[in-house]
């Protein structure tokens, strides 16, 4: 089983690449942006507590997130290839949550996979997405606040995977083909 882990600041092309490593490795894939727009627009409870934080340009609290995850990752049941967690864990407690959820179900994170994409490459990436999908959170003065946040909050998280032996880091700027043929080379030698 492969549990990954893809890393990457908002517009580092996670999305893209995790459904590049589902359609030719066969895993599973949970998008904590995707689960909590689903719960955002069915109107749940969940969606608007989430949509609170994210209009603020604020995380998710963890207990949330972690509780949410598990859920998802069980609905996959015990003989799946592997999961990619995207936009998790975004924080080191999160990524000892995410461990300690593992752990109880006796599967691991095999990898950390980090899409590193220069700064102003991730603006021009999010206003065009903005302009394209009409993604709220895709306007100048949020992206800004989402990536102090991300380097104030989850970039630690590269540091605590190194210790953990878990981290790659993969050039996130140019053509799709390279980035994923490295991320190819990282999964083929778990």
């Amino acid at each position: 089983m492969k549990n990954i882990v893809i890393f990457g600041a908002p517009g580092s092309g996670k999305g893209t690449q995790s459904d590049l490593m589902i359609e030719h490795y066969g895993l599973g894939h949970i998008s904590t942006g995707d689960v909590l727009r689903a719960e955002i627009k069915k109107g749940t409870e969940l969606g608007k507590t989430a949509q609170s934080y994210i209009d603020k340009g604020n995380l998710i609290p963890d207990e949330l997130m972690i509780s949410i995850l598990a859920n998802v990752y069980d609905s996959f049941g015990r003989g799946h290839k592997g999961v990619i967690f995207d936009g998790f864990p975004r924080t080191i407690p999160q990524a000892e949550a995410l461990k300690k959820m593992l752990d109880e179900r006796g599967d691991k994170v095999a990898a950390m996979i980090e899409l590193d994409v220069p700064e102003d490459e991730l603006m021009t990436r999010l206003i065009k997405r903005g302009q394209d999908s009409g993604r709220a959170d895709d306007n100048e003065e949020t992206i800004k606040k989402r990536l102090v946040v991300y380097h104030s909050q989850t970039q630690p998280l590269i540091e605590w995977y190194k210790k953990e032996g878990l981290h790659h880091h993969i050039n996130g700027f140019g053509t799709l083909e390279r980035i994923f043929g490295d991320i190819q080379k990282v999964i083929d030698n778990l």
